[in-house]
């Protein structure tokens, strides 16, 4: 317990959470302080303290914005070490505050992350196209040391963000670009969806203004009378999962972010009205034996569309996302989307798993190894690859797509070895060819050469050379690749004998 804290006159608007640690740290109650209460309050008087006659280009009060930041960590679930973090974040590179003063203050955890965070501020780049690789690189870089590191930055991220239209637009526009392509992707990576959305919806408003406007009338123009024709249909559900004995907990009319719409029409070629999935319902459920009675009733219910359903329960995204998605036809005869998963699944879909952040409050990734829950610790994966590979690359460039290499030309073959080429179309993300090269190697299947290229509709275009021995396993690896969430079109190109190819 901590003795309690002088609260100087605070003349700023401050948020409800923060208001009730400064009470509470408040030496007017003459009562010991929660140590983690009092860190927070400390932490906000001293950067108020620090801020105090600043203001951000919006003419508000510049501690308007640490507060914003540590607000949506503690959303997050962060810890109080996170959360003062947040609140310090800035003070480093924005006034005479020395990081040691930062420890001596506050303590080593807080003092790594706010450095942390300086260091990725200070980043300078020698041209667009190398400062988005080295910044990625930098990055993954700082998450060696902490992950937390960057959830801090997306939180400082998102609220620039969220106040961007007060910045010229030539600074808009470079800033909305770097968000959508370097820190929605790791927003995506870490599970932190909320983020990944918004960061979208906000790069989306400054580089496509137009269409973001176009489909943000459409939305609003259409809301009214879809909201009434959802809760019809979630009546109808409700009800007939009751009388089935099953307990629905909740059903959520969804809306779709904007950016996903756009992503959707350019990627199909189609107008707004042809989008399917605008009308999406999310069925809460217990336990994964209602959700898979729960999609039953629901076809039942209403006619099913052939090939929309997706169990990504039996065969979760690589980001840990579990649900089944049905597509039916609705009374009013539009597709309708229907999500269904229980509790704990739809909590790791909207806000993640707070208890996850307590796993890195350790810092380095590689101390956690086993000790951390399987599923945690599966979660990482992709980042301790990464990590690992780093230490064989020696150029920015090779952070950064378009990315192609040659797998090597063994002279060891099997007979009747076959090489495949394969395209397939995928939405552009950081570790895109990862994720499919590992799924073929837990099928034991060798790439011989793979290349990537990006489009403006962020597809990703990938040209895969596979070598297999025996040509009926094809069917089964395309099977694989889409079931990959992310691979949207699977084409073969070619099939020939590998060793008339090598002599």
């Amino acid at each position: 317990m901590s003795p309690p804290i002088d609260i100087p006159q605070i003349d700023v608007t401050i948020p409800e959470w923060l208001e009730k640690y400064l009470t509470e740290a408040s030496s007017t109650t003459n009562e010991p302080v929660d140590d983690n209460t009092a860190l927070i309050a400390r932490a906000f008087i001293f950067a108020y303290q620090l801020y105090q006659g600043q203001y951000r280009r919006s003419g508000e009060p510049y501690i308007g914005h640490p507060v914003a930041v540590a607000g949506i960590l503690r959303d997050l679930g962060g810890s109080p070490a996170m959360i003062a973090a947040g609140l310090l974040h800035d003070v480093v590179e924005d006034t005479n505050v020395t990081i040691e003063e930062i420890e001596q203050r506050f303590g080593i955890e807080v003092r790594q992350l706010v450095e942390g965070v300086t260091k990725l501020s200070k980043i300078n780049f020698k041209s667009k196209t190398e400062s988005q690789a080295e910044n990625i690189r930098r990055m993954f870089l700082s998450m060696a040391q902490d992950i937390r590191i960057i959830v801090v930055k997306l939180a400082d991220r998102l609220h620039n963000m969220r106040t961007l239209e007060h910045l010229p637009e030539d600074k808009r526009k470079i800033i909305a670009l770097e968000t959508r392509e370097i820190f929605a992707p790791l927003a995506n990576r870490l599970g932190i969806w909320q983020i990944k959305w918004e960061l979208e919806d906000c790069s989306f408003k400054y580089l496509e203004p137009e269409s973001y406007r176009e489909i943000q009338e459409y939305v609003a123009e259409k809301r009214g009378a879809r909201e009434k024709r959802l809760a019809s249909v979630a009546e109808t559900l409700r009800n007939r999962l009751v009388e089935a004995g099953i307990k629905c907990l909740d059903i959520i009319g969804h809306p779709k972010h904007l950016y996903s719409i756009f992503q959707k029409m350019q990627r199909q070629n189609k107008e707004f009205h042809e989008i399917y999935d605008l009308d999406t319902l999310r069925i809460i459920v217990n336990t994964n034996e209602e959700c898979y009675r729960a999609v039953a009733i629901v076809h039942d219910a209403f006619r099913p569309i052939p090939g929309r359903f997706k169990d990504y329960i039996g065969l979760p995204k690589p980001n840990r996302y579990q649900s089944l998605h049905t597509g039916v036809i609705s009374p009013w005869a539009r597709p309708l989307e229907v999500q269904i998963r229980t509790l704990e699944m739809h909590r790791i879909a909207e806000y993640e798993n707070a208890a996850e952040w307590e796993y890195l409050e350790t810092g380095s990734l590689s101390s956690l190894s086993k000790t951390m829950p399987t599923a945690i610790y599966e979660k990482f994966t992709w980042l301790r690859q990464l990590l690992e590979w780093r230490n064989y690359l020696n150029d920015a460039q090779e952070y950064f797509i378009p990315v192609s290499w040659n797998l090597g030309n063994e002279r060891y073959l099997r007979p009747q070895t076959y090489l495949v080429n394969i395209q397939i179309e995928a939405l552009d993300r950081v570790g895109v060819l990862k994720d499919i090269l590992s799924r073929l190697g837990e099928q034991g299947i060798v790439a011989r050469h793979a290349q990537v290229k990006t489009t403006n509709a962020q597809l990703a275009l990938i040209d895969l050379g596979i070598e297999i021995p025996d040509t009926s396993q094809l069917e089964e690896i395309f099977t694989q690749i889409k079931k990959l969430s992310d691979f949207l079109i699977v084409r073969r190109l070619g099939l020939e004998n590998y060793n008339d190819i090598v002599g």
